[in-house]
């Protein structure tokens, strides 16, 4: 009896030093140069697998005080990210185009490299490691 109730402890003690472990990386995003307070900025973070492709691993959205938004990714596992965002003006969850393509609203990329076309996963990719990371991301 006293093996069961020492292995019912162990096994309590356990499950709650795992439940408040805290597994993977945590990235914060700041973009300072949203154009006006109206609507959110969404942001996406992603692999190479579904970076450009697919949807994004974690998204997240942030109201818009004095020309600023922020967010928080968790529990960002070891590897290699890239994070893209939007200004949604409209409300409507998705970026939009011009009738050639172009985007109607404004965007930024992980790393600030932005180019003519669609952003690059190279130009874009970071990688995580065993240390938290604070970014800008400017539009």
């Amino acid at each position: 009896m006293k093996t069961v109730i020492l292995y019912l402890t162990f096994l309590l003690m356990s499950l709650f030093s795992t439940a408040q472990e805290v597994s993977g990386i945590t990235i914060t995003v700041t973009t300072p140069n949203v154009t006006g307070d109206q609507g959110e900025v969404i942001y996406g973070l992603y692999d190479q697998n579904t970076f450009m492709k697919a949807a994004p691993i974690q998204a997240a959205k942030s109201n818009i005080k004095n020309g600023v938004a922020t967010i928080t990714f968790t529990n960002v596992p070891e590897g290699n990210y890239a994070i893209s965002c939007f200004h949604d003006t409209n409300g409507n969850n998705r970026m939009d185009f011009e009738a050639n393509g172009m985007p109607k609203e404004n965007y930024g990329i992980s790393n600030n490299n932005m180019s003519y076309g669609p952003p690059v996963w190279a130009d874009a990719k970071f990688e995580v490691a065993t240390e938290n990371i604070v970014m800008e991301i400017r539009m």
